[in-house]
Parts: structure tokens; sequence; C-alpha cells
């Protein structure tokens, strides 16, 4: 196959890219900076990569670059969880979601021939938080500032079907991979200073980067994937098992909790993404038939630390 990608240098992206090129496939990489991608995918390793630059939020000749490939992968948008959410920064978000999914939307719509499937990324934000409710693909979306921008996000990736093109929508969880969320809370254990944040009691619904990855290769072949689909584990934890996990598989005590007013503190509004969170079951995606290969966390965090 020829696969477009963007978002490809990220942590899921990258792990992606891997994937797709052992296997063969031919791949062009949609990127905003076109060194940086040159670096993490350097040509004597990935011969099959074409790397195209390109402004996420406007119209341009990049667009051509879609013709004829077989699928497309949108993966892209800005950081959620660094930084403190000023207007400006949380206009940012929304944009290169938002903006960005509709010129690959337009892009598809005008390519000739046209990929056969897009696989838009969203995320398990748009049910909103809760310590209570259970969540599934058919739950409504909740009304906080990251539900609204996944309900965006998706709006803009369901206007593909009209160019008669199928859709996967997968909402993903907290990605567990080397990097990412995860590398921020190992630092702590290391010092043994690890321990649960906030209250403890919050949700957190994950999967491991090997899992979405397979995720979506399956969502790229199998034609009768169709819709929304959780991309998490079907066994999400709370903060304080997720904690006593880490510390357990790092061999760290997990005493010392992060109280919620220093990260408040430190990212203003964007603390919702650790202080808060929602259980999220993946029933379609079992539905499926898909199988995990790491669907409890224990057996996750043990291969990331021990790789």
């Amino acid at each position: 196959m020829k696969v477009a990608i963007t978002g490809a240098t990220g942590l899921v992206g990258s792990r992606l890219v891997q994937r797709l090129h052992g296997e063969g496939h031919k791949i062009v990489v949609l990127t905003r900076n076109a060194a940086f991608a040159q670096k993490v995918f350097p040509s004597e390793a990935f011969a099959n990569i074409e790397i195209v630059a390109y402004t996420p939020n406007a119209s341009g000749s990049w667009q051509s670059a879609i013709a004829s490939c077989d699928g497309v992968i949108n993966l892209a948008g800005e950081p959620i969880g660094e930084g403190r959410w000023t207007p400006e920064r949380k206009q940012e978000i929304l944009n290169s979601r938002k903006l960005g999914t509709q010129k690959i939307v337009e892009a598809i719509a005008n390519a000739n021939p046209k990929p056969t499937v897009l696989i838009n990324a969203s995320a398990i934000g748009y049910y909103g938080t809760s310590e209570t409710a259970t969540f599934d693909e058919t739950s409504v979306s909740g009304k906080d500032f990251l539900a609204q921008v996944a309900q965006a996000w998706e709006a803009e990736a369901r206007k593909v079907k009209d160019a008669g093109v199928r859709l996967v929508i997968l909402r993903f969880g907290i990605v567990l991979g080397n990097g990412g969320a995860l590398g921020k809370m190992i630092s702590p254990f290391k010092l043994f200073a690890g321990g649960p944040i906030g209250s403890g009691r919050q949700w957190f619904s994950w999967i491991h980067v090997d899992d979405l990855v397979n995720l979506i290769l399956q969502a790229l072949t199998k034609p009768e994937i169709e819709g929304v689909y959780n991309a998490t584990a079907p066994n999400p934890v709370r903060m304080s098992d997720l904690s006593q996990t880490l510390g357990q598989v790092m061999n760290r005590p997990s005493w010392l909790p992060v109280p919620a007013f220093a990260i408040e503190a430190l990212l203003g509004d964007g603390a919702i993404v650790v202080l808060e969170g929602q259980q999220v079951i993946p029933k379609r995606t079992v539905q499926t038939g898909f199988e995990y290969k790491y669907p409890n966390l224990q057996s996750a965090l043990t291969q990331i630390l021990t790789s």
C-alpha cells in the first residue's frame, strides 16, 4: 500500500511508520518540519518514505501528495498536556485539529484517484470527565473544552464520507510507550519520590502504543471497520492503581502524592488532563475481534520499562 500520515514523528506516528515500512509499504510523511522528519526517518534506513512539507491549517500544493495513496492516517494535533491553557493556547489546540482535519479532508475530496480510507485520531476527552460513569462508543459527548475540541475534530473528519471515503475515528486514551505521558510519570519514581497525582481516584484509560498501532493497521486493512472505536485497553485503572503498579514494576515506593494545587499551578486549566479522567471501555473495538497484546497495565508497563 501507499499511505499518507500526519503526526508521523510523534510517539504513535513514529512507531506506526516503522511498522508500515517494515512490512514494505510506501509512506508519505506530511510534516511541518521536513528537516526534523529526515532525522527521524533517514533515507538510508527508510527507503520507502517520501517526506512532504505541509502547512496543516492551509490549502497548498502539499495536498496533491494524497492523490494515489490507498489510505490517510491523520494523527496531527498540538499537545494538550504541555503548558498553561491560555486563550491563545486553547485556540491552537482547537485549530490544529479542526482546521488540520478540514484540509486533509479537502485534499482527499480533490484527489484523483482518491484514498479508500481516512483513519482520524480523536480522544476520549470526547466524553468529558467523571469518577463514577462508564463510557463506551455509544455514550454522549461531554461539555468541557476537550469534549468540544473532540466534537469539532470528528465533525470535520465526517465530511470525508461525502467523497465516498470510508472513515474510521479512533478515540485515543493515554498512550503508554517510551516517552509521552509515561515518561513524565517515571522521573519522580526514579528519584524515590513517586506517587499518585491529585486524589488518586480519577480514572486512567490507557493503551500500549503497540496495541494502538495494531488497531490502526486493522482499521487500514479491513474494509468492514468503519465508524467510531475507542482506542483504549479493556482494563482502565484509577490513578492510585497506576501509581502503585508503576512503583511495583520499577521496584520503587509509591508514597508521595502530588497535590492537585501543584499541578494546577503548573498547568492551569490544562491540569484537567491529569486531575480528572474517564472510565472508557472499548466495546466496539473488542466486538471487532481485536486481540490486545497488553490488556493489563502490569504487562504493558513491564514491557515498556524493560525494553
